[in-house]
C-alpha cells in the first residue's frame, strides 16, 4: 500500500476541513509551540500541499525549502500572503476559494455601510446605557443624497454595486482597467474616485502593489462629509493617515473589517464614536465558511486524484496531473 502523501497545514482551519484532509493524507502542523522549522527538518522532502488559512506568510523561503511541493490551497478569496511568483518559478499551482463568497460580502458590506452611516453601534449604546429616557438620539448623517465610490471592480466588487444599485444612488468605480459591460462611472486613479464620491467601499485585492492606496490624499479627497468602507485587507489603507483623518474631521466616519495588524486594532481607533470595527467577520458565516471549506477540500481532492484544481489562481500555471 502506498504511503499516504504529507500536507502541511498552516494556521487554524475548520473542523470539517481538518476531517476530510485527515481521511487521506498525513496532515502535519507545526504546533503550538510553532516549531514549523522542525516539522520541515523531519518532513520537508515529502510535503507535497499546503494547506493555509493566510495567517502566516507562505514565502520565497519556505516554499524553496519544500522540494516535493506541487500544491499550496489557500482558504479565502484573498491570497496575498502566498508569494504566487516563487510559488510559480517552482512549478507550484495555487488555489483560492473565490465566487462562493461574493453574495455574503455584498450582504456584509451594505450592512456596514449602514451601520457607519445611521450610527447603529453609538445608538444602541445610547439606549442600553440607558440615556434614552434622559433624551432622543441626536440625529445623524444619512444614506440619502450619497455617491457611492467603489475602488475594485471584481467579483465581489460587481455584487456589492448590484446590492447598492437597489438604492438608487450614483455609483462610480476604479479599477487598473474600465471593466466592460458596466455602465458606472470609472475613474482611472483612485485620488479622482474619492473627490467625485462621499462614500468610498475599498474592495482592493492586498498585496505590494497595493499597500496604503488610500493614503493622506485619497482620504482628503474624499472629504469632511465622506465614509470609509475596508473590506478589503488592513494593508490597503494608511492606518496612521486614517485615524488623523478622522480625528481632525477630514472624513466623517469609517466602517473597518480589516486591520493592517490584525487581530491587534490601534487603541486610537477603538476609542473613536465615528468609526465601527469589527473582527474581520465578512464570511464569517456558517453558511459561506462551509462553502469555502467545501471548494478548498475539493481543490486538494481533485489535485492529488490526478483531474486538476477548481480554482487555480491566474499567476500560477495550470497543470493537470495524469
Amino acid at each position: 500500500m502506498n504511503p499516504r502523501a504529507k500536507l502541511l497545514s498552516l494556521g487554524t482551519l475548520m473542523p470539517v476541513i481538518d476531517q476530510a484532509l485527515e481521511a487521506r493524507f498525513e496532515v502535519l502542523r507545526e504546533g503550538p509551540a510553532g516549531d514549523l522549522d522542525a516539522v520541515i527538518a523531519a518532513h520537508g522532502g515529502e510535503i507535497r500541499a499546503i494547506v493555509t488559512r493566510g495567517q502566516r506568510r507562505t514565502d520565497a523561503a519556505l516554499i524553496g525549502r519544500l522540494p516535493k511541493l506541487e500544491l499550496i490551497a489557500n482558504f479565502g478569496v484573498g491570497y496575498d500572503t502566498v508569494e504566487v511568483e516563487a510559488a510559480a518559478a517552482q512549478g507550484v499551482v495555487v488555489t483560492n476559494t473565490p465566487d462562493v463568497l461574493n453574495d455574503e460580502m455584498g450582504d456584509f458590506t451594505v450592512g456596514l455601510l449602514l451601520a457607519t452611516v445611521r450610527q447603529l453601534p453609538l445608538a444602541e449604546r445610547h439606549l442600553r446605557g440607558g440615556h434614552w429616557q434622559k433624551g432622543a438620539f441626536p440625529l445623524g448623517p444619512s444614506l440619502r443624497g450619497r455617491r457611492i465610490g467603489i475602488a475594485g471592480m471584481g467579483r465581489i466588487g460587481r455584487v456589492i454595486a448590484h446590492r447598492l444599485s437597489g438604492f438608487d444612488l450614483p455609483i462610480s468605480y476604479h479599477a487598473r482597467n474600465r471593466v466592460p459591460n458596466i455602465d458606472f462611472a470609472y475613474h482611472p486613479d483612485l485620488v479622482g474616485l474619492a473627490r467625485a464620491v462621499d462614500v468610498l467601499i475599498v474592495v482592493l485585492p492586498g498585496g505590494e502593489t497595493t499597500r496604503h492606496a488610500v493614503n493622506a490624499e485619497v482620504l482628503a479627497a474624499l472629504g469632511a462629509d465622506g465614509v470609509l468602507i475596508n473590506v478589503a485587507r488592513g494593508s490597503v489603507v494608511d492606518e496612521e493617515a486614517l485615524i488623523a483623518a478622522l480625528r481632525d474631521g477630514t472624513i466623517l466616519a469609517a466602517g473597518l473589517d480589516v486591520f493592517a495588524a490584525e487581530p491587534h486594532v490601534p487603541d486610537e481607533l477603538g476609542a473613536m464614536d465615528n468609526v465601527v470595527l469589527v473582527p474581520h467577520i465578512g464570511t464569517a458565516t456558517h453558511h459561506t465558511r462551509g462553502l469555502m471549506a467545501d471548494l478548498l477540500i475539493r481543490n486538494v481532492m481533485l489535485w492529488f486524484d490526478g483531474a486538476g484544481p477548481v480554482t487555480p489562481v491566474a499567476e500560477t500555471p495550470v497543470v493537470r496531473r495524469g
